[in-house]
This record gives C-alpha cells, structure tokens and sequence, in this order.
C-alpha cells in the first residue's frame, strides 16, 4: 500500500520548520512514501523548496499560482498524488519515525475508510502552566482522556489524518469556504469533510493513538488574548458548520461541554481543595475563560447567520 503525505507551506519564515516536517517523513520506517508539497503561492519558497527536495524521486513539488488557502492547497497536493492512502501534515509538525506504518495498521486490519492519530504538543516556548489540558486542542494536540484507542470518532486534528484515496476524491476534497484563508475566520476543513464522508460513508475516522505527531506551539500560540481569541473563533466555527448543508455524525461539542461541566470542573475542584496549589487556580480560571469565549463565539454566529 502506497502513502502519499501532503504537505503543505506558504511563509518564509515557516522553511526551517517546513524542512524539518518533510525530513520526517521522508525517514519514516515505512517503505512506500510518497511526500507530496504543495507551496502556496510563493514564487521564493518554491525555488527554496526546490533546491532542498527537487532532486528527490520520491518527492511532487508544486507551487499554486497564488495564494489560495489551506484548503485549496491540500485539495492540490491529493490531486498530484499517486498513493492509496492520503495522508496529511501541517508544516509546523514533526512525524514520529513510524507514523505512517501505524496509520496503514488501520487499514491492513480493519475496513476503515480513514484513520487518523494522536498529537501531541512540541512546546517551544516552553508550557503555560495556565493552560488546562482539556483546552489543548486549541494548540493542535489532543485531549487524550475523551479518546478511546481504536475508536470512531467524527475526525482527528488536521496534522495528523489520512483517508482512502477514492473516499476522499469520491467525498470531494476540502471546502475552501470553511478554511482559514484571507478574513474568513471559519476553522473547520476538517470537521466539514469528515461530515460529507460520514454522510456518503456512514462511518467516521478510525483513531490510532500509536500513530504520533508532535505540533510545534510557538511562543504567540502559548499568550492568553491568542488563546481566548481562537476560542472565540472556534466557537463561531462551530455555529458555522450547523448552517452546512451536510449532518453527519452527531455531534462532538455536546459530549465535550457535559465532559466539562461534570467531570473536568468538578475533578479539578477537588483537587484544588485537598492540594491547593497557583497553577491549579490558573487553570481552572482559564478553562472558565475559554469555554466562555467559545460560547460567546458560538452566540456571535448565530445572530451573525440570522441576519444573514
């Protein structure tokens, strides 16, 4: 089974790190790889990424002829692909040296139409101790107690997810209007396309925790204004996606909302009282502020599309 890996790039300043997520994958344990890199729209970074992979068999270069988005540019990167499994990562991302041969586990055992794995944070900047975990998907990593190994779930984390090359091209590829690209604040590619795939399917992504990727988290996304910002943003996806004209699978949100109110909180309450302690009372603070700004997110796109 051929793996394609797309990824995907668009800052000079991202090259170093871009570099760095394609030499993991280029040294994954796996044999049939294929690294796919799609550079959007900018002519420097192309001729950058040329002279460090163009000589490469086992290596696509494409550069789109402007800046397009994410979405589009992913989209690209399968179209240009040859492998059976698409797999995808982010180019601040670094792939744990057998990560592609957990991804195929799923599919060499199972019928699974895609699989994704688990992130975990690179901490660059060093950890908030402010940052409760149960937030730290809003930094690119999983929040691991609500997962289950081998589970279904709707989607796993963008950086870290393969499918099926005929589900994906039969579901369509990304929605570019649900992507992070120009003043659209939606954030929500991911969740989108697996609730088309699930729609045509009736069947979500299989969840491989062995199958690791570390998310750098650089030193803006650890500062609290960019945290409670993105949970505002992230709210306002969540109302976003409801006014899809898809319903997939039920819904995520819910769960993680009573998982909070009866189970994080409480937890978190008694653990502070029988071992008081500064770093539990930011936490706890934070994760009040955070879930708030996701509800005021998801409030400002409900007036937002009512008055559409």
């Amino acid at each position: 089974m051929k793996v394609s890996v797309v990824v995907c790039t668009y800052a000079d300043e991202r090259f170093p790190d871009f570099c760095e997520a394609v030499e993991s994958v280029l040294g994954q344990s796996y044999e049939s790889v294929e690294v796919v890199l799609v550079i959007d729209g900018n002519r420097s970074v192309f001729e950058r990424v040329s002279e460090e992979f163009g000589e490469r068999s086992d290596v696509v270069i494409h550069c789109n002829e402007e800046n397009s988005g994410l979405s589009y540019s992913r989209t690209k990167g399968v179209e240009l692909a040859s492998g059976d499994v698409i797999a995808f990562l982010d180019d601040d991302a670094i792939a744990a040296q057998n990560w592609i041969t957990e991804l195929v586990k799923g599919y060499d055992k199972t019928d699974a139409i895609a699989v994704g794995g688990r992130m975990v944070p690179e901490w660059v900047a060093g950890r908030p101790e402010f940052l409760p975990e149960e937030f730290y998907w809003l930094i690119g990593a999983n929040y691991e107690p609500r997962l289950e190994d081998w589970s279904e779930v709707r989607n796993t984390l963008g950086s870290n997810m393969s499918f099926r090359r005929e589900v994906f091209e039969e579901v369509g590829g990304f929605d570019e209007q649900v992507g992070l690209t120009g003043d659209n604040q939606i954030q929500a590619e991911e969740t989108e396309l697996a609730m088309r795939m699930y729609d045509r399917f009736g069947k979500g992504m299989l969840y491989n925790p062995d199958a690791v990727v570390a998310h750098k988290v650089f030193d803006y996304r650890t500062e609290p204004a960019w945290l409670l910002r993105r949970a505002f943003w992230q709210g306002y996806s969540k109302r976003a996606v409801e006014e899809l004209p898809v319903d997939g699978p039920p819904s995520e949100e819910a769960d993680f909302l009573a998982h909070l109110a009866f189970s994080s909180v409480p937890r978190r309450l008694v653990g502070l009282v029988r071992k008081p302690a500064l770093e539990k009372v930011k936490q706890l603070v934070m994760l009040v502020a955070l879930t708030a700004c996701v509800g005021f997110g998801y409030v400002y796109g409900l007036v937002k599309f009512a008055f559409r």
